[in-house]
């Protein structure tokens, strides 16, 4: 590999990174288009990860490039606070049509960390203007990721993430992880078993007292924690258990939103209402940061017109609704509408599923999980651990023009919404290469 021209690498400290190796030998992009970077080396690289499940249309689509460009040279920022821009409004109009049910106030955040983090002081605010200001608890899952802000940190279910960072808030312990190898190993889409899981909730909800618990936070699909597809059943339960005990159900979409799952957001596609959902990558294609937090109406409402203050919620950011992101965002929904993008994915994920299982029975393989444009290759450990069989299929790859992501005992794909059968067929041809030389 041609020697990085960079030579001083040691100021930037780099995230979820092992620094001291990547920095001996970096992988430094320098550019791209549609459904590939181009390498420092000058070589183009197939982006089978949407480079963080986020590039959905793909890279530097010219709409959202122009949008940006436009945006950024008309006005370059201005402030959400006693003020607003128009486009700020007509996105949280277009976002609200995109939700489910009466999911239409959106407050705008980011990233997925501070939406999530928004998510749960809403959660807090709702039950205190209620009266009920002891609902103070939150319920997650094993495996569960929602950021890395101090509140997503303290609700997250994978464990590494929360070592050396002290107690952090107190939480309602966590409902196990639906995955089960001896059960559903190599399950396509939803898994047979596991709806039963669910009945975890009711009596985690009555150890702690229904009555200090003010939200369930949950993925639909666990991303980061391994493409984790919820049994048949599950998610049903688990919002009906919710509703029985007044407890707020968020279902944090940062990942399967924006046709990730064949839909605006997975829980359209399970056809699950919950009462607050975050969202980020897909929102403005990556090109510029930015989150929203979708909220029922009732809890708007009860917040609201119950405040004794006139500032109803004491929560925001500089840079919420910041009119570049906002351009990007606008730009970035009329991409998938004109495109019909969200059904394009749809129409490629039986094609994606059958690329994806067809490595079933190759070497070190144990499961693979997948659901729409999402899919988890789950590697066993021997000799060889599965996170260096994980990392070594991961550097195959790129060497091989390829970019797939590892993360502990697997490689995780979600391709762009814009990828091809031939797209796919590279991927996963790679892939299979690169275990045959491991």
């Amino acid at each position: 590999m041609k020697k990085n021209k960079n030579s001083n690498l040691e100021n930037f400290w780099m995230p979820f990174t092992a620094n001291r190796i990547f920095k001996q030998n970096p992988r430094l992009l320098v550019k791209a288009e549609g459904m590939f970077y181009t390498s420092e080396d000058g070589r183009k690289i197939l982006d089978g990860i949407s480079g963080m499940w986020c590039c959905n249309a793909g890279h530097c689509h010219p709409h959202i490039v122009k949008a940006v460009q436009d945006q950024i040279a008309e006005m370059d920022y201005a402030t959400a606070f006693n003020m607003a821009h128009p486009s700020v409004f007509k996105l949280a109009n277009k976002i609200s049509q995109l939700t489910p049910d009466s999911l239409n106030k959106i407050f705008f955040a980011n990233s997925g960390s501070e939406a999530v983090d928004t998510a749960l002081k809403i959660a807090l605010a709702y039950h205190a203007s209620n009266g009920e200001a002891d609902r103070t608890k939150f319920i997650s899952r094993e495996k569960g990721y929602h950021g890395v802000n101090f509140g997503g940190t303290s609700v997250g279910g994978i464990l590494n993430n929360r070592i050396n960072f002290g107690p952090l808030f107190e939480k309602g312990n966590c409902l196990s992880s639906t995955w089960n190898l001896e059960e559903m190993a190599f399950s396509k889409g939803q898994p047979d078993w596991g709806d039963h899981l669910a009945t975890e909730l009711e009596e985690i909800l009555l150890s702690n007292g229904p009555s200090n618990v003010a939200a369930v936070i949950l993925e639909p699909i666990v991303g980061s924690g391994g493409v984790i597809v919820p049994p048949k059943g599950y998610l049903e339960l688990i919002k009906e258990i919710c509703t029985k005990y007044n407890v707020l159900l968020i279902f944090d979409e940062v990942i399967t939103g924006f046709g990730r799952v064949g839909e605006a957001f997975a829980s359209k596609r399970f056809g699950i209402c919950p009462d607050i959902i975050t969202m980020a990558k897909g929102l403005t294609n990556a090109s510029v940061p930015m989150s929203a937090v979708a909220v029922d109406n009732s809890i708007y409402n009860q917040i609201v017109n119950n405040s004794k203050e006139n500032i109803e919620l004491f929560h925001g950011y500089t840079y919420s609704g910041h009119p570049v992101a906002a351009a990007a965002a606008i730009a970035s929904l009329e991409v998938y509408e004109k495109e019909d993008l969200f059904n394009k994915s749809k129409e490629i994920e039986d094609k994606f599923e059958e690329a994806v299982h067809s490595l079933k029975g190759e070497n070190t393989i144990v499961d693979i999980r997948n659901f729409g444009l999402m899919a988890a290759i789950h590697f066993s450990s021997d000799i060889t651990s599965a996170t260096d069989k994980a990392n070594s299929i991961f550097q195959y790859c790129y060497e091989n023009d390829v970019l797939v992501r590892f993360s502990g005992d697997y490689i995780v794909l979600s391709p762009a919404l814009i990828a091809k059968e031939e797209h796919i067929d590279k991927i996963v041809h790679t892939i299979r290469e690169g275990l045959r030389n491991l």
